[in-house]
């Protein structure tokens, strides 16, 4: 039988991005039922290499449900049987696939900030594990109308641009994979040497302290479709102002223009054109969610527009992108928070960033 572009997407995401061994238990989980080919790959590709899978599938609409309808205690609940996996799973495959990107845009801020911060124990029980090597996971995403309609493509030209952005129209996109872990590899290398960043560009002028911090190129093990290279910079060691002009997305809202002034690794003052009220909820998140979490490089040269869906933006090849709240456990990374928003900066014009003094990087490309 021939091989679909989902059983090649599948055996991606179980041979090389979680490394599905016998006896290993998986659980899968999609957005809606949008998913169910590439769901249906993974389960079967799971089963063939001998491992055990737990399947999820959702109907596209029950956060927003959750959010409008459940009280506080409801808010701050979490179920037993989600903690238990978070727990003891060795693989998680989660399956975007939304039905409509904008379900969120009215929710409740209030709601969703406490909801936020009680699911924070989740996230760091797995990242937690997953830098001690305890469990490996990957989030994907299939396309869809409703993905297609924010990016201003036709769902013919989304999912070509899907399929391309994860290597999926070569032979061998594990091979491409790799190709540019070893590129991003010796930038990565280059950093771990590196004491302090500054990044300077429209609106810009911004220091990291990275001293003793690690950079992790990141090639499809975590992300797919993948390329960049980051770390969780030093939690009181970020000091200046920083402008993103992309429109800022998160769980389906988006705040435009957004403008950041950071002292001692927090955020102090914020701007925004249009969602301030929205930026400023998510900021007051939680003790942890005005820190920052991390800095990170975009390389996927398949990436060049904004489309409105972060899994992909924050790759944008030339582009930069910092997150407020939580950082990585495995970069050296300290700061605790419910809240993990990754914001993006094009880099293609007028911009440098400086390694101890040093420019490595001009207009979206490394010069090292």
């Amino acid at each position: 039988m021939q091989k679909t572009i989902w059983d090649k997407y599948a055996q991606v995401l179980v041979d090389y991005s979680t490394d599905v061994q016998k006896g290993d238990l998986v659980v899968i989980s999609a957005q809606s039922m949008y998913a169910k080919d590439l769901v249906r790959a993974v389960y079967k590709r799971v089963l063939q290499r001998g491992g055990n899978p737990v399947v999820h599938t959702g109907l596209g609409d029950m956060q927003e449900l959750f959010i409008k309808y459940a009280s506080d205690e409801q808010l701050d609940y979490i179920d037993p049987m989600t903690k238990l996996e978070y727990e003891t799973a060795d693989k998680f495959i989660s399956i975007g696939a939304p039905i409509n990107t904008k379900a969120m845009a009215k929710a409740d801020l209030v709601k969703m900030s406490r909801r936020g911060k009680a699911t924070k124990h989740l996230s760091e029980i797995m990242l937690s594990r997953s830098a001690k090597g305890d469990l490996k996971w990957v989030i994907a995403d299939v396309p869809t109308h409703a993905l297609a309609q924010e990016a201003k493509m036709s769902f013919d030209d989304y999912s070509e641009f899907l399929f391309k952005s994860c290597y999926l129209d070569l032979d061998d996109p594990v091979a491409r994979l790799k190709e540019l872990d070893n590129e991003q590899t010796k930038w990565a290398n280059y950093l771990n040497n590196v004491k302090e960043l500054h990044i300077i560009a429209d609106k810009t002028d911004i220091t990291f302290n990275v001293e003793g911090r690690k950079w992790i190129s990141c090639s499809g093990l975590n992300n797919y479709p993948d390329g960049e290279v980051f770390t969780s910079p030093v939690e009181n060691g970020i000091n200046g102002e920083i402008y993103f002009d992309f429109p800022q997305n998160y769980r389906g809202s988006s705040a435009h223009d957004v403008h950041l002034w950071i002292e001692n690794g927090q955020v102090v003052k914020a701007q925004a054109s249009s969602g301030s009220d929205f930026l400023e909820a998510m900021l007051n998140m939680d003790e942890g969610s005005r820190g920052i979490g991390e800095i990170a490089f975009g390389t996927n040269s398949e990436i060049q527009n904004v489309t409105g869906n972060i899994l992909f933006d924050e790759k944008i090849g030339g582009a930069i992108h910092m997150a407020v709240g939580a950082s990585y456990p495995e970069t050296g990374g300290k700061n605790v928070s419910g809240l993990h928003w990754d914001m993006i900066k094009n880099m293609k014009n007028n911009s440098k960033v400086y390694a101890d003094g040093n420019l490595i990087y001009e207009n979206g490309k490394f010069l090292i």
